[in-house]
């Protein structure tokens, strides 16, 4: 039909722009990202904030004792006893067992300062005047020696004679344990030319071998030592496991 317009009123299009096949405009938006991945994102880095919180806190008070008795000491390092840096874990499986020949696991020696003497079975004069001084030291320290305990570590086959036994214990507070030697070697080493027995080594509550007795110790430096340990750690390390 003449005069029948085709394009739509008001468009300003003509017929022969619409008829030549010209492309309508479209605008495109980006979507929104979606609400539940932010949310999951969002939940994952407080998640991972607070653990490392709670970390830190409970890391605290450990921290805090090693630095005030070994860094920020004003009277500067005075220890009589070589420190370990960096402090050696205890290895989860290093194979122990008692004098009965049950096997014991190394985590049942954490929560308590470990005075750890390593000689073998048939314990010569040397490593009797050690698990003496092992055994005075924890006996002068009055009220604060059930924060200590004694611990021998034979790595050999030999059992203790009953009269070194009775010499160094006065009840069940000395820990007697069979270690394989290798083993042990890999976690505890003496200094340099000199056997792993003339020590004693010093292990915390958490298990890491932190100090390294000179030979034939002298029993009033070495308590000095024990002493300034106890009293950094107070805070944190309770008689008893």
């Amino acid at each position: 039909m003449s005069g029948f317009n085709s394009s739509a009123p008001g468009s300003g299009a003509s017929p022969e722009s619409l008829q030549a096949g010209s492309p309508v405009g479209l605008t495109v938006h980006s979507l929104p990202a979606p609400r539940l991945n932010s949310e999951m994102a969002r939940r994952t880095t407080s998640g991972r904030l607070n653990m490392l919180l709670v970390l830190a806190v409970c890391a605290a008070p450990v921290i805090a004792s090693y630095l005030t008795y070994f860094v920020i000491r004003p009277e500067g390092r005075t220890n009589y006893s070589e420190l370990i840096e960096p402090m050696r874990p205890m290895p989860a499986d290093l194979p122990l067992v008692d004098l009965a020949g049950k096997a014991v696991s190394a985590a049942s020696l954490k929560g308590q300062w470990l005075l750890v003497v390593v000689a073998a079975g048939g314990c010569d004069a040397a490593c009797e005047r050690l698990l003496w001084v092992q055994r005075q030291l924890r006996e002068t320290l009055g009220r604060e020696k059930d924060r200590i305990e004694k611990v021998w570590l034979i790595p050999d086959a030999t059992a203790p004679r009953p009269q070194a036994l009775r010499a160094v214990s006065t009840n069940t507070d000395m820990t007697v344990l069979q270690a394989q030697a290798n083993p042990l070697e890999q976690w505890l080493q003496p200094a340099k030319g000199h056997a792993l027995s003339e020590h004693m080594y010093v292990v915390d509550p958490l298990g890491n071998w932190m100090m390294r007795v000179p030979p034939n110790p002298d029993p009033a430096r070495l308590k000095r030592d024990i002493e300034k340990l106890l009293r950094a750690s107070a805070g944190w390390d309770k008689p008893g496991r």
